[in-house]
């Protein structure tokens, strides 16, 4: 049977997906070193709301609130036995809201990154990894979960082992990860070796790309790299809004609704066609979204100097990819090589 996302994809240009989860939950009163996932149990009709405020802003996917829902994170809170419990929940209130919508909104269960450092460096083995990533996907689907959405991954291990471990839970799912030290991720991933790493798994992504990371540019920037890698799997763009800011002791993003705008439709025109907002996205930003994506037509590629025009500067001046120079988007790959310009 065709997933719920597949069909979307193949019907679809582009794909509206979801905000922020942590800024909607702050805002609703949700302390900083408090467990979001006990909510799950603890708040539901918080929970509820959350997911309800993307879909009546257009969206036609939401990740679920389970982003640390792995029994690393929630040991943190002494709630490690209740992976499976908490999981099951996030999925069962999101499937309550996506069958309400009246059109195919698709429930996507979010999986984190264990936070743990894979040996010899650390700790985590592929084993316990596998073992944990299944524990959780496996209470996202007995909740009624579409597919499984790994998200802001740094390292290929984790990458791999969430991969085996949705295969084992007979899941579809998307992965992305956040490209945020300069075009690299925290250990040193390239977007050009996301892709060869995608295509090397035994049981790849329906769609893969990036989220977070820092501002809107920089997530563009890398967009751009993967479309130039000749891969023709679904790309994901989940960019935060705007730049992070201390004000009055809290974090806010400067990002206003009509920038978010314009970086929906340059994601889109990049080539990517899950779009999204990642930290400090609001349900004003998706409307605003989802407006430009449906009366702004299709444009070309975007040059990186039609993107810094649009949404501002880039964090750095590499773009990860030890390009002489990053004004220049990556080439296409040919025969497993990259051709310089």
């Amino acid at each position: 049977m065709t997933d719920r996302l597949s069909a979307l994809l193949a019907s679809r240009d582009w794909i509206l997906a979801d905000g922020a989860t942590g800024t909607q939950l702050f805002a609703m009163g949700l302390e900083s070193g408090d467990s979001p996932e006990l909510w799950n149990a603890d708040q539901p009709g918080n929970i509820r709301k959350l997911y309800q405020a993307p879909v009546d802003a257009g969206s036609d996917l939401f990740l679920t609130n389970s982003f640390g829902g792995n029994a690393a994170r929630l040991k943190l809170h002494d709630a490690q036995a209740r992976v499976r419990e908490l999981n099951r929940l996030a999925a069962e209130i999101g499937r309550e809201v996506a069958d309400k919508a009246g059109r195919a909104v698709v429930v996507a269960g979010s999986v984190g990154p264990t936070g743990e450092i894979f040996a010899p460096m650390g700790s985590m083995t592929h084993e316990i990894a596998v073992e944990m990533f299944y524990e959780q996907a496996d209470g996202l689907k007995e909740g009624g979960a579409d597919i499984l959405w790994l998200e802001t991954i740094s390292a290929p291990e984790e990458y791999r082992a969430a991969a085996e471990a949705f295969a084992l839970a007979g899941m579809p799912w998307c992965g992305t990860m956040s490209f945020d030290t300069a075009g690299r991720t925290m250990m040193g991933v390239t977007s050009e070796a996301m892709v060869e790493l995608v295509e090397s798994l035994p049981n790849p992504p329906l769609a893969y790309g990036a989220n977070c990371g820092t501002g809107a540019a920089d997530l563009l920037r890398t967009v751009l790299s993967f479309g130039a890698q000749g891969n023709d799997r679904p790309i994901i763009a989940k960019g935060n809004a705007g730049i992070p800011k201390y004000v009055d002791g809290h974090i806010c993003y400067d990002g206003t609704p009509d920038l978010m705008a314009d970086y929906a439709c340059l994601a889109r025109d990049a080539g990517a066609k899950i779009i999204g907002g990642c930290c400090g996205t609001r349900p004003e930003h998706l409307e605003k979204m989802k407006e430009a994506l449906e009366t702004r037509p299709k444009g070309e590629r975007p040059t990186l100097d039609q993107i810094t025009g649009a949404v501002g500067a880039f964090s750095s001046a590499s773009d990860g990819t030890g390009s002489e120079d990053a004004g220049n988007a990556p080439a296409r790959r040919r025969s497993g090589r990259r051709r310089h310009s």
